[in-house]
């Protein structure tokens, strides 16, 4: 059965169509970046939202800055905005179609239909999913760079931005001339203070060409920080048959977990959906949240990543069922990452890493070891090395996340320890795997990428640390010591 509007009210049994009646939605919110995790997340809780019957004057207007967002749009408009999701437990499995998205704006090089949309008063959040590494952050200092070149570009043709912070500031001129009042904008990436971020990124580029505008943009946009929790696996042909073996045709369907979580901040000016009722935390304290997952379950994504990669090993609850690197995740989370997380409310931190490894170990959803590996060069400049600083700062030789970072050069060296060819994984692969081949007879070479470790390599506990803990991988392999370190040995 093609998933379609036609076809909502005759789903096959088992899975689930949108409790409510999809024509009294229209559309309160534009989304920049509709993958498998905006899906998964913010369009679920809205769908819970508006099968409570309100809220209906904030569906989701679907966008995009990419050719890859072309593509989606292509898929989604072909059946109605509409798509399913699949949460996977290891004791049940559920399929609902998701309705909350009511259109989605063309893609256009100009991004001139995606600024028409964010102009017009009805919308009122505009929010993104634009990846860890779409914010233009300058790695040796953490704030925004003016030098990528689709920045330069939108400093000199604002009227046609490529990014889509050049077309959130062109939306906001336009709203500011015609005195219709301010989106609030909203990021929804795994971004450390992903507010401040994106507020850095947009203010920071209009100054480049107009220092009066982004002075109004800073006085009047507000850029809520968030924190957002739920893993998602690629669609590939498992998840497209799995739905299909349920007699649904979708050609963009979502599998995730069921666990999931959202914390906002409550700084919505021009107003917001009621999200607390179907379970978002709406609270002043969402940096204590955001540390907590970004050490503890995306520094942890990393600590099974590696070593499962270098291992060969496909899918993660595979790499949980290897006693040694369950160990090693369970070990570095309690010693090192705990004593580094700030007090977070109504939250016991043991009883989370608990949860993250039982998360990490669901069969059901099939994440795989690859997709965590992906983007590391973006990841732990952002996951570990906040860590390691930080239990530097406590007087610690940080070994564990060390050694992490160790099993990371090597993983990048592209050849696993099977001798399989690694197929590149991060957006700066080539150099990635040159410097990992240098730093196989100096390691220093490695923690000498300031656009990942900053002044980190000047440590010379780090450095001394480093250096002994890499050449050892390649001496001894990367088991071996990893056993050291659980044993105490090394």
């Amino acid at each position: 059965m093609k998933l379609n509007n036609a076809t909502l009210a005759s789903l096959p049994v088992g899975v689930t169509a949108p409790a409510y009646d999809r024509a009294t939605l229209t559309p309160g919110i534009v989304h920049i970046g509709c993958g498998n995790f905006h899906r998964a997340h913010m369009a679920v809780y809205l769908d819970d939202l508006f099968a409570m019957g309100g809220d209906r004057d904030w569906s989701i207007l679907g966008a995009g800055v990419r050719a890859a967002d072309d593509k989606m749009r292509t898929l989604l408009e072909g059946q109605d905005y509409l798509s399913t999701v699949t949460e996977l437990d290891p004791t049940r499995t559920s399929t609902r179609v998701i309705g909350a998205m009511t259109g989605f704006v063309p893609v256009d090089p100009t991004n001139a239909p995606l600024i028409a949309a964010m102009s017009d008063p009805a919308i009122r959040i505009v929010s993104l999913t634009v990846t860890e590494g779409g914010y233009f952050i300058d790695p040796k200092t953490g704030t925004f760079s003016p030098d990528h070149p689709s920045i330069q570009h939108d400093a000199a043709h604002p009227d046609t931005p490529e990014t889509a912070f050049g077309a959130i500031i062109a939306a906001l001129k336009a709203r500011r001339a015609a005195g219709v009042p301010a989106f609030t904008v909203m990021c929804c990436d795994n971004v450390p203070h992903n507010g401040h971020v994106t507020r850095d990124a947009v203010t920071g580029l209009c100054r480049l060409f107009d220092a009066d505008l982004a002075d109004w943009i800073a006085a009047n946009v507000a850029f809520p920080n968030a924190m957002v929790d739920r893993i998602t696996p690629a669609t590939g042909p498992r998840e497209l048959q799995m739905v299909r073996d349920k007699g649904v045709e979708d050609d963009a369907p979502v599998t995730c977990e069921s666990f999931r979580q959202w914390v906002v901040e409550d700084n919505f000016p021009t107003g917001r959906p009621a999200l607390e009722k179907v379970g978002v935390t709406f609270t002043d304290a969402v940096d204590a949240y955001e540390t907590m997952k970004i050490r503890i379950l995306n520094g942890g994504h990393a600590i099974i990543a590696y070593p499962g990669g270098l291992k060969g090993i496909h899918f993660v609850h595979e790499a949980m069922e290897d006693a040694q690197i369950r160990a090693f995740l369970d070990k570095v989370e309690t010693d090192e990452i705990l004593h580094i997380v700030p007090p977070v409310p109504d939250t016991d931190l043991v009883a989370y890493k608990s949860l993250i490894l039982d998360r990490c170990s669901n069969p059901a959803v099939a994440d795989t070891v690859r997709r965590l590996c992906l983007d590391g060069s973006n990841r732990q400049p952002k996951f570990i090395v906040p860590s390691i600083r930080d239990l530097r700062a406590k007087g610690s030789d940080a070994t564990g996340l060390i050694l992490l970072s160790a099993l990371w050069c090597r993983y990048c060296f592209g050849e696993d320890e099977r001798g399989d060819v690694i197929e590149p994984n991060d957006p700066n692969w080539a150099h990635l795997t040159w410097v990992s081949g240098k730093a196989r007879e100096n390691p220093a070479e490695w923690l000498a990428m300031r656009e990942v470790y900053g002044d980190l390599g000047d440590d010379p506990v780090v450095a001394a640390r480093f250096d002994e803990l890499l050449r050892a991988v390649w001496a001894e392999g990367s088991a071996a010591v990893i056993a050291r370190y659980l044993d105490g040995t090394l």
